[in-house]
């Protein structure tokens, strides 16, 4: 088999790893099929579709016109799995919960979208799969549970606070997302008429990503309480997170910007804006990058992150995930610069 010379981790990377998907007919699935199929050292198995199977995939997804396949029907994966093979699940949590042990028993490896464990994902034997906490450890993983995108958006913008955690005494989130985040079935109150000239709030009694943020926060040593608000704005994909972070005492400005350029600086996929700029939903569309701003006032340091709900909030995650995995290049099929679905 071909090799990749100096991948990630100092060996040789194998191509041609074969990526199956399960659910592969939502937004997510969408943008994952379309990265995998541009990736130099990935093809793409089976995508099984319960809803869709059998009818081709160009007609319900305008950026795959051109990709000659089907949706597989269930049941294709568990026929044609090899050891070593690579499964995303990208459908719901109980579908994850009810084959991913039996796919790593045979010799899988598998990254899960849904939210199935990704609290106390560790204690069910995954990796959480945020690369700038834990890149280490998704090296070689077996078993990823991929970030949630609020929570993505939230932990790129909170985690340089981490030194400071002390001082903090409350951590305020208004975050918004395009409709495209609440998936491909369709809902009365995800309808164009319904979303279209309002801007609205949902998940005020507790939104099912905020015990995925506090539980990524303590573990970096940020127990503040959490006020997290989510909002659906009428964008296609897109995600702003304008996170705020109370102080005991004034911090120091200085100190924490060099924070953030100790976290961010070296990153492939981190931009760490000049201060005055403000991060660009349509900057990172279609992409997996992620835009920061930070800036004091008084006791408050407000950070502010803008990520592709669709990209780095899911199927561009799961890419970067799956290159740590399998010893590529973090940037492989992952320098588009401009959405295409």
């Amino acid at each position: 088999m071909s090799t990749i010379p100096g991948a990630v981790g100092g060996h040789a990377a194998p191509i041609s790893k074969r990526v199956h998907v399960v659910g592969a007919a939502g937004y997510a699935a969408s943008e994952l099929i379309r990265l995998i199929a541009r990736h130099p050292s990935l093809e793409l198995g089976a995508l099984e579709s319960s809803s869709h199977a059998g009818s081709p995939i160009a007609d319900h997804v305008p950026a795959l016109r051109r990709f000659e396949r089907a949706f597989d029907p269930p049941g294709t994966l568990e026929a044609t799995l090899a050891a070593g093979d690579v499964v995303v699940f990208a459908g719901g949590a109980e579908l994850a919960r009810a084959n991913v042990p039996a796919l790593l028993e045979r010799g899988a490896r598998v990254v899960d979208l849904s939210d199935a464990f990704r609290l106390a994902a560790h204690a069910n034997g995954a990796v959480y799969g945020l690369a700038e906490r834990y890149r280490d450890a998704l090296r070689d993983a077996r078993f990823v549970a991929n970030p949630g995108c609020y929570p993505t958006a939230t932990l790129l913008a909170l985690l340089p606070l981490a030194p400071f955690a002390n001082d903090i005494v409350q951590l305020v989130v208004d975050a918004k997302s395009g409709v495209t985040g609440a998936g491909r079935t369709p809902a009365t109150a995800n309808l164009f008429a319904e979303v279209a000239e309002d801007v609205r709030a949902y998940g005020l009694g507790g939104h099912r990503h905020e015990a995925e943020i506090v539980q990524e926060l303590g573990a970096a040593g940020i127990d503040a309480p959490l006020v997290f608000t989510p909002h659906v704005v009428p964008i296609r994909r897109g995600m702003l997170a304008d996170c705020y972070a109370i102080f005991s005492r004034e911090p120091r400005g200085d100190a924490v910007r060099a924070s953030y350029e100790r976290a961010y600086g070296g990153s492939r996929f981190v931009r760490l804006l000049p201060p005055g700029r403000a991060p660009s939903v349509v900057g990172v569309a279609g992409t997996n990058d992620a835009e920061i701003h930070v800036s004091c006032k008084g006791r408050v340091v407000r950070a502010i992150s803008a990520i592709d709900n669709l990209g780095r909030g899911a199927a561009g995650n799961a890419v970067l995930n799956l290159n740590l995995m399998l010893g590529l290049p973090e940037e492989s099929a992952l320098d588009d610069r401009a959405a295409r679905l």
